[in-house]
């Protein structure tokens, strides 16, 4: 089963575009998550009481981690989010937040090292940027580091399309290539 995480909330997203030319090659059952009709928790004192409480308890079939139970069992993951002011949509972290669950999708070792839990094989990133200037430490390195250290995702990749807002710059034909990529 792939899961589909879906950061993009306008209609004709470009980022949305290319996740489903990517889910289309990967033709496999898709859940498809738009976090836009999510209304996450604020993640306040009582929020964290009741998490800490109930993962001490071992209390991991609570509505709190259905998110992360969903997130452990996936064979693949997409994660489409546009680069939004050097990151990506607030949604996302908060996903993120929802989805880091000890005992669920990552356990610590006795050296206080975190062992992953997913069972996904691969993760990947797809995003648009309008300008060129996308360093890959703020959005997809922050979910690369995430799943390669934190949940066991070992593979991971970013499917991008960037330099669409650009003066002069051909948008069909940026998207075109993107799309066209081997995988």
């Amino acid at each position: 089963m792939i899961l589909f995480v879906d950061a993009c909330v306008r209609t004709h997203s470009r980022t949305k575009k290319l996740a489903e030319a990517l889910l289309s090659k990967l033709n496999d059952e898709t859940v498809h998550i738009a976090l836009e009709k999510i209304s996450f928790d604020v993640t306040d004192e009582a929020y964290l009481k009741k998490r800490d409480d109930l993962i001490s308890q071992g209390l991991f079939d609570d509505d709190m981690f259905a998110l992360a139970r969903q997130f452990a069992v996936a064979d693949t993951i997409v994660i489409a989010a546009p680069f939004w002011d050097l990151s990506f949509p607030a949604m996302l972290k908060q996903y993120i937040e929802a989805i880091n669950v000890l005992g669920v999708t990552f356990e610590y070792t006795s050296e206080g090292i975190p062992k992953g839990l997913c069972r996904a094989n691969k993760l990947y990133y797809v995003t648009t940027a309008g300008g060129s200037f996308v360093p890959l430490e703020f959005g997809f390195g922050y979910i690369k580091t995430l799943a390669q250290n934190f949940y066991g995702i070992d593979n991971v990749e970013i499917f991008k399309a960037v330099g669409l807002d650009i003066a002069g710059a051909d948008v069909e034909a940026i998207m075109d290539e993107a799309i066209r990529r081997e995988w």
